[in-house]
């Protein structure tokens, strides 16, 4: 694990360019396509670093090509309004083949205010005989189903998730890196014999577009529920939303995601 975690963080890093951008490597995964939960991530990072006195709260992000990992991924960055309290900017991934990603990306100095939400029943942390390992994943995961059972089964995935001591200002990133992982897998569930492995040969699948929106500040060391549902599958694309909440119940991310979902026919 630790290398995967090293792995990950130093893609976290980037290196600023002089044309006011900024270079990511990418995962030593072994894949044909970089992971799009990366350059989730990657554009978090690069629209904290052009706006530091201010907290990312929404990306929105439309995948225009898959990247690839042999090449570094370049983040070239679009200030449109930067005030007092707001900020929004648009994010290009970009490699040689052209673009990869367009990200907008919103963000928020912090405010004092009410704070009250609608309460979610919250189950309790599983324990560790419900461990599941997930490759992408360099940290501890628990869930008490296997999102790739295939028996039919309703599009309901929710998993824990804890990550080894990281500084608090990754936590969006790592979030935004998780939340891309199990929305199709979700999708999937109420296919009778059909899961993500079958990826290639029953179906191929993409994702689009994805958005997760940050509501308060927290940490990814501490225990944390991605709670996936997946409302609709029809026409070749699949659509899934989720919720990240703290141990504690308190609602802290949420995110949404359309993919590519495209059955193969006999011929």
């Amino acid at each position: 694990m630790t290398d995967l975690w090293s792995d990950l963080l130093s893609c976290l890093n980037l290196d600023a360019l002089p044309d006011s951008g900024y270079e990511g490597r990418n995962q030593q995964l072994g894949h044909h396509r970089v992971f799009g939960g990366q350059m989730l991530a990657q554009s978090v990072r690069a629209a904290q670093l052009a706006c530091p006195g201010k907290a990312v709260k929404s990306l929105h992000a439309q995948f225009a090509r898959a990247g690839r990992p042999q090449e570094p991924v370049r983040y070239e960055v679009t200030r449109h309004h930067e005030g007092g309290s707001f900020a929004s900017l648009t994010v290009v991934a970009r490699q040689t083949q052209g673009v990869t990603a367009v990200v907008a990306v919103s963000l928020h100095s912090h405010e004092e205010g009410p704070d009250q939400q609608t309460a979610f029943p919250m189950p309790s942390v599983p324990g560790a005989e419900h461990e599941v390992g997930l490759p992408l994943f360099p940290w501890d995961t628990r869930a008490t189903v296997d999102v790739d059972s295939p028996k039919s089964e309703p599009p309901e995935y929710d998993l824990w998730m804890r990550t080894p001591a990281v500084a608090p200002e990754l936590a969006p990133a790592l979030t935004a890196y998780a939340s891309d992982l199990n929305l199709i897998g979700t999708a999937l569930r109420p296919l009778e014999g059909i899961t993500q492995h079958d990826s290639g040969t029953a179906f191929t699948s993409a994702v689009t577009a994805h958005t997760v929106w940050f509501h308060r500040p927290f940490t990814t060391d501490d225990w944390l529920l991605l709670r996936h549902r997946s409302a609709l599958l029809a026409h070749g694309r699949c659509y899934g939303r989720g919720d990240v909440l703290t141990a504690r119940g308190s609602l802290v991310a949420s995110f949404a995601q359309e993919a590519l979902l495209r059955f193969r026919t006999a011929a």
